[in-house]
């Protein structure tokens, strides 16, 4: 049986019993999804989804919606975090855009999945139609089937998109029943008078649509479409039996939406972080999930994903490296 020879692999490392801790149950992890004792990870991928939201202009962010298609550049440019990290770690990067309100120039390395210029107003009507619902998660689909035939087989998924902890938040609280209040945090940087004021805004747009209940009609309804793209994205890696980094709130949103669906995707997950976005610790515990760390990020992009990805290289690398005490001719305790 598999489980009993992975577990008897790591156990019998040269260390005392468990003394690598969280590592020596990422390492079995990743050696029950690939369904070996030896694992690899292979030509690892970041995938960046961006999208406007059309509750922005309620003023619920503390920057204005233009730094979307701003930071965008500054991806395509190679001079943000997710773009150090990931060139730090050997992490090739992919940016999408997923329905930026901006008209990119011809000739950029940015991969094409517009739905629309932003999603609606949810104050208004639901952030997309069924048929843009739809066609953002085949979108999100489509990109994670490009990648997998690079022999790709450890994704992560990172957003950008000005007002999407909002759109996050509530589909927390509608995905798990929780009071929206609970599921709201300060988001870029919001002051006492701005959390007010956003809380004001999700309270009135989750009591504008009390019959939505399934994780599909609430990603319609309050979702953003980088987010229900990451969503499709996620499936389909999941179903390729890759592994899948999950960065901070608003992705672990999206993987709980899918959870709802696909229960079994938790297999695959590697919870990255836990983020200093007031919910996203609730959130893990609602999953029965673990970050690998904590450094109070709040920032998205992915950058929780590219830099616990040396650990997860760390994971692999003492399942395969590193000696047995048959091997190394070392006393194992009585």
């Amino acid at each position: 049986m598999l489980t009993e020879e992975l577990q008897h692999k790591i156990d019998f490392k040269t260390k005392p019993l468990g003394a690598l801790g969280h590592l020596e149950n990422l390492a079995y992890k990743i050696g029950m999804v690939q369904k070996t004792v030896s694992p690899i990870l292979s030509n690892p991928h970041m995938v960046v989804f961006a999208a406007d939201h059309g509750i922005a202009a309620s003023g619920i962010s503390a920057y204005p919606q233009e730094v979307t298609y701003q930071m965008v550049m500054n991806f395509l440019g190679g001079g943000a975090a997710i773009n150090v990290f990931c060139r730090q770690h050997g992490i090739t990067i992919k940016i999408v855009d997923a329905g930026v309100n901006f008209d990119f120039p011809e000739g950029l390395e940015l991969i094409d999945k517009k739905i629309r210029k932003s999603s609606r107003n949810i104050l208004q009507e639901p952030a997309m139609t069924s048929e843009e619902y739809q066609q953002a998660r085949e979108n999100g689909r489509s990109v994670v089937l490009e990648i997998i035939k690079t022999g790709c087989n450890i994704i992560g998924f990172g957003e950008m998109g000005i007002g999407n902890t909002s759109a996050s938040s509530l589909m927390m609280s509608k995905l798990f029943d929780l009071p929206v209040v609970s599921c709201i945090g300060r988001g870029t940087g919001l002051n006492d008078i701005q959390l007010l004021h956003k809380i004001q805004v999700l309270s009135e747009a989750i009591e504008k649509y009390p019959d939505v209940k399934t994780a599909d009609e609430i990603a319609q309804t309050f979702g953003g479409l980088e987010i229900v793209q990451m969503m499709g994205a996620m499936e389909e890696a999941y179903h390729r039996n890759m592994l899948i980094m999950v960065d901070g709130f608003i992705a672990s949103v999206a993987a709980a939406a899918v959870w709802k669906k696909i229960p079994e995707i938790l297999d695959n997950c590697i919870f990255c972080h836990v983020s200093d976005e007031n919910a996203h610790q609730k959130l893990l515990e609602l999953l029965g999930q673990k970050a690998l760390l904590n450094l109070n990020l709040r920032l998205g992009e992915g950058t929780g994903c590219a830099l616990a990805y040396p650990l997860i290289q760390s994971a692999v690398n003492f399942l395969n490296e590193m000696s047995s005490f048959e091997d190394a001719h070392v006393s194992n305790k009585e």
